[in-house]
């Protein structure tokens, strides 16, 4: 989960009203209660059965109430999401850790990835981070490019609208700390420099056709 779902789940969690404080955060992202029921696939009485402390909620529930506001919120062009993100974060779109080290392997088969470059892929990965990479471009400075890595550096970083893929690579080739994998979603014609300098900084180079909703389901199994 991102930190902002983080932040509302564990709010959600501790609280000792759950149900006033699952309202505020509906009421925050401007959803109404037969919005929310929609996007959860329940019905509008559930949400205020739970809002009015009739029923609590389980950790499963609050995190798809939480997941479900956040999407509501990208599809209105995600004006909450922004304003709850930091200066110079605009171009994290998602990160996570692992319950477990994750092989690189097997996550390439899970998202019918294909690698670029000869790198050798026996490594374990322990998160990930999704950026779009013109935001990451327009507002991160360098030491910004330090926050992708949350917990460990031992992480795939997704890249979102890539091109040609030079400008990730270039990023990751200024900052001190590297990756244990690159991937480019959905991206253009990869050329052969963003190959070279994966292959300088010893980063399996990986592309996958997979959507960010798609790869975000794809990796929930492995999530703390």
């Amino acid at each position: 989960m991102s930190q902002l779902e983080e932040k509302i789940a564990g709010e959600i969690t501790i609280s000792d009203d759950p149900g006033r404080t699952i309202r505020k955060w509906r009421n925050m992202f401007k959803a109404s209660q037969t919005e929310l029921a929609n996007k959860m696939d329940i019905a509008p009485s559930v949400i205020s059965d739970y809002e009015q402390g009739r029923r609590t909620p389980g950790t499963k529930l609050v995190k798809k109430i939480v997941l479900s506001l956040i999407e509501l919120d990208r599809e209105k062009g995600g004006e909450i999401i922004k304003r709850f993100t930091p200066p110079g974060q605009e171009g994290i779109l998602d990160m996570g850790e692992f319950s477990d080290a994750v092989d690189l392997t097997d996550l390439i088969d899970k998202l019918d990835g294909e690698q670029l470059n000869d790198v050798k892929k026996n490594r374990q990965l322990f998160g990930y981070t999704m950026i779009d990479s013109l935001k990451a471009i327009l507002s991160m400075k360098s030491f910004d490019y330090l926050r992708i890595y949350g917990w460990s550096t031992e992480r795939i970083l997704f890249f979102t609208g890539v091109e040609h893929g030079r400008s990730p690579m270039v990023a990751i080739r200024a900052s001190p700390l590297t990756p244990a994998v690159v991937a480019y979603v959905q991206p253009g014609k990869v050329d052969d420099l963003s190959i070279k300098l994966a292959d300088l900084e010893g980063i399996p180079l990986i592309k996958t056709d997979y959507s960010v909703d798609e790869i975000l389901e794809k990796i929930e199994k492995y999530m703390m």
